[in-house]
């Protein structure tokens, strides 16, 4: 009768509930890991920028393929919406509350490291949205990285990248965020 419904005559452990939560909590472990990790090196980075950059001329890396250069951004990516910084902390708030409320639901690896990134990088450019100046929800994100033909960016936004594409990744190989194959990977 247990064979049918899929568990395993020589392994009564196998769907145990303290196996499955011990599980959620390597991955819980795992997501916040990833996440303070990736947030004190983009704390870290943005703290040696402003000391080691500041009124310096831009420091070529690699020629000019990466160029450390200090900005302070008032705005989003490629500088869209200066206007609305009040706006942009606040729903970098709510994604905060989203991606800790989803993480109580990953049940696979990649999802752990992609909402540790998630995290990590929303949340390093909101400290400096709430503590930079001019002041508290009006704060200017540090960005120090230049490439050719790119807006200036930070540890944060490589984060924020990174997570995207390791969701994309989980979303085309049909795994849900609990780690059960989507309708369409469960029926191949």
């Amino acid at each position: 009768m247990q064979a049918a419904r899929g568990t395993s005559l020589s392994d009564p452990t196998q769907n145990h509930p303290s196996r499955r939560t011990g599980s959620r909590a390597r991955l819980t472990g795992l997501f916040a890991v990833v996440a303070l990790a990736a947030y004190a090196l983009d704390l870290g980075t943005k703290l040696l920028a402003v000391e080691k950059l500041t009124g310096r001329a831009d420091v070529p890396v690699v020629g000019q393929l990466l160029v450390l250069h200090l900005t302070r951004n008032p705005a989003a990516a490629f500088s869209t919406g200066t206007r609305y910084t009040v706006v942009l902390t606040v729903v970098a708030m709510v994604a905060v509350l989203v991606v800790l409320h989803l993480s109580r639901r990953v049940g696979n690896v990649g999802w752990a490291v992609a909402l540790g990134l998630l995290l990590a990088g929303v949340s390093g450019n909101l400290t400096d949205r709430i503590f930079r100046a001019p002041g508290p929800l009006h704060g200017h994100v540090i960005d120090f990285l230049m490439l050719p033909h790119w807006p200036v960016f930070n540890v944060a936004d490589m984060c924020i990248n990174a997570a995207a594409v390791l969701i994309l990744v989980q979303a085309f190989r049909g795994i849900r965020l609990d780690g059960s194959p989507t309708a369409d990977r469960a029926a191949r």
